[in-house]
């Protein structure tokens, strides 16, 4: 009997197992694949913050960015990499927008130097751009460092039951909580209002003679140089999905399309790729992540329908799985969102903290329902 099951071992989940392991909680983390085996493990792993106007991604990944970059250096150091980033706009809405920022944002900003901004190709320094102290993280050893204290089981989840105040998972393991960690596959509990877009990443490993200290951002992500080896990295096909596409995922159209990219900001001499990383990351249709307790829909239809269908219903009257959640949907911001959200799952589950309504998943429920 575990106190905690997470079913995902991807950034979010190895964030709630470090979580639950700190609080001394018994926890067993489970991957169909591996840790870091997906999207997370396919990510440039960029700790920055969203250069937008405003609105409450914004906002969430502001607190996520000073939060994180905290956490990274106090209990992972040896994995994160503290680097200043060069974010560039990529046309004239975009220069717009981080004008506007530059002259609002609360965090501290800096000037790029001439070193920096002579790598660039002309187009790319004629551009706006905003140059700020950030992060890089090494991955796949960061999921593994986060999940350490947990059991790891490499199965696949198929089965999830309730029986008499307790999770069974596979008709093998029981767990008194349940957190789902399952990105953009498959999921495991049938709720028609749980709908999870999923975002095809690629990033590339290249050696090249060109040298670089710093991160670049514009069409992609370009890491600093680690031994002669620069990361190209990005959010990269919306339309690929390996458990709905019949047609393999073309690696080779994919570098090509991130060297062309990396081409329009910087010029990359004498590259040799020499390894591919792909996954599947997760977003939502309205783009914040979803972290809480899951909704019963067919329950709450029919015990308050009435409730749900008033302009700003109370997520509190709703039924819920007992002792089931989930923590999902962080987009291209995994490794800035998933110690933040964690920390706030974690404290809702052990002592009841409330989560901001516009990060339940109740709230696509809510829109579901009126719809319905």
């Amino acid at each position: 009997m575990y106190d905690i099951a997470v079913i995902g071992a991807g950034i979010n989940g190895c964030s709630v197992a470090h979580e639950f392991t700190s609080a001394k909680k018994n926890v067993v983390i489970f991957d169909m694949d591996g840790v870091a085996s997906g999207g997370s493990g396919a990510a440039g792993a960029f700790i920055s913050p969203k250069f937008s106007k405003s609105g409450a991604l914004k906002e969430l990944i502001h607190d996520a960015f000073v939060y994180s970059m905290e956490f990274y250096e106090e209990k992972f150091s040896h994995l994160l990499q503290k680097v200043p980033l060069l974010h560039i706009a990529q046309d004239m809405k975009d220069s717009e927008t981080l004008s506007y920022y530059k002259q609002n944002t609360v965090l501290e900003l800096n000037i790029p130097p001439e070193e920096l901004l002579e790598q660039l190709t002309p187009h790319a320094r004629s551009q706006e751009n905003v140059y700020i102290d950030a992060g890089v993280i090494n991955a796949e050893a960061m999921c593994n460092g986060l999940c350490k204290d947990a059991k790891f089981i490499k199965e696949k989840i198929n089965s999830l039951v309730y029986d008499e105040g307790v999770w069974i998972l596979n008709e093998i393991y029981s767990a008194k909580e349940v957190v789902l960690a399952t990105g953009a596959y498959k999921a495991l509990i049938k709720e028609p209002y749980i709908n999870i877009r999923g975002v095809w990443g690629h990033r590339i490993d290249i050696k090249t003679a060109t040298q670089n200290k710093y991160s670049i951002h514009q069409y992609l992500s370009i890491s600093p140089s680690k031994n002669g080896i620069l990361a190209l990295g990005a959010t990269h096909n919306v339309h690929y999905h390996p458990q709905k596409n019949k047609e393999p995922y073309d690696v080779n159209e994919g570098r090509a399309e991130l060297l062309e990219k990396a081409s329009r900001t910087m010029e990359l001499k004498d590259i040799e790729v020499i390894k591919d990383y792909t996954g599947l990351r997760s977003g939502s249709f309205d783009y914040l992540p979803l972290v809480g307790g899951l909704v019963l829909s067919h329950e709450t239809m029919e015990c308050c329908e009435k409730k749900v269908r008033v302009k700003k219903p109370d997520f509190s009257e709703f039924a819920y799985y007992p002792n089931l959640y989930m923590i999902n949907g962080n987009g291209g911001y995994g490794f800035v969102l998933a110690p933040y959200l964690a920390k706030k799952l974690c404290e809702y589950i052990l002592s009841g903290k409330k989560i901001d309504d516009r990060l339940s998943p109740a709230r696509f429920f809510a829109r579901w329902a009126k719809k319905k």
